[in-house]
């Protein structure tokens, strides 16, 4: 089943309470998806700047994990300038300025990457949107934008790096949260691996994030790129895509899986459940829309 949410609120320079918000949309969806939450937070980007977050695991595991990935900087001559060790991750912020898809299929060599990006931190982790909270502080988390995810083990084990949201592997700041099935999903990851592209796991969100960062290195734009996803992708989906300055949706044809949305001066929200949208504001009555099937739509960061 899955629950999503994503939020942007607009405006030039805001810095809005984007994890408060998530965490209460994801809370109302829960129900949805108990196995594990995730959210991808976009922070300001600062010049030559990469954040990087792993699944280290713990104890001697994670210091021997970690003395690998700092290994593996150093032939990439990447200068640390930042590293928190928190639950069972390892975030750093490094000064980069190379290939940064060379640089994460090797670092996805040393350890489990669970993202990288100029702006984009993934926090992901078993149990509800409050218990990963608990553990790294979602809550204190200020911006424009993110994107969320609650998940319902069907298809594979009930793990960390199972959870969403996923990044586009080897694409800098692109990640998504998804509720479906693509059923095409080997044709097209064999397509993009004839092309050199690597894939981390068999999830079929990763396949979606991976297409569309690809499109975007193109130079198409990402509401033009999720208007082909859905001709190109078989099955029943809904999911929210995000980059660095920019949030979208895609909703099949079908429509099997639910998505509702509400609009105003101030915001976008869009989530699995018009429940989740009414946390945002308790107690008052919201004029909410279901994006019609076969839809797609994007909205900017104001800057």
């Amino acid at each position: 089943m899955c629950g999503i949410a994503g939020v942007m609120y607009k405006g030039d320079g805001v810095e809005a309470d984007v994890g408060k918000a998530l965490i209460a949309m994801l809370d109302g969806c829960q129900h949805r998806g108990p196995d594990s939450t995730g959210f991808a937070l976009y922070h300001d980007a600062e010049p030559g700047e990469l954040r990087l977050r792993f699944f280290v695991g713990e104890k001697e595991q994670a210091e021997t994990t970690i003395a690998e990935i700092q290994d593996k900087l150093a032939e990439f001559q990447a200068e640390l300038v930042k590293e928190e060790r928190i639950g069972s991750t390892y975030a750093i912020i490094i000064r980069f300025t190379g290939d940064i898809q060379k640089l994460a299929y090797a670092m996805e060599h040393a350890a489990k990457l669970v993202s990288i990006g100029e702006s984009l931190d993934i926090i992901k982790d078993l149990g509800g949107a409050f218990d990963v909270d608990d553990v790294y502080h979602v809550r204190d988390f200020t911006g424009s934008h993110g994107i969320g995810h609650v998940r319902l083990a069907t298809e594979s084990d009930v793990a960390p790096e199972a959870s969403h949201p996923f990044w586009a592997t080897g694409f800098a700041d692109v990640s998504i949260v998804h509720n479906g099935q693509i059923t095409n999903y080997y044709k097209l990851r064999r397509r993009l691996e004839k092309r050199g592209f690597e894939f981390n796991t068999a999830n079929d969100s990763e396949l979606v994030a991976v297409y569309l960062a690809d499109k975007l290195s193109q130079g198409i734009p990402l509401k033009e790129a999720l208007g082909t996803s859905i001709d190109d992708l078989d099955g029943t989906f809904s999911f929210l895509v995000s980059t660095k300055d920019e949030i979208g949706y895609a909703k099949d044809r079908l429509a099997a899986k639910p998505m509702v949305k509400f609009e105003n001066d101030d915001l976008i929200a869009i989530a699995s459940e018009e429940v989740s949208l009414n946390r945002l504001f308790p107690g008052h009555a919201l004029n909410t829309s279901e994006p019609s099937p076969g839809t797609f739509d994007t909205w900017q960061r104001s800057t």
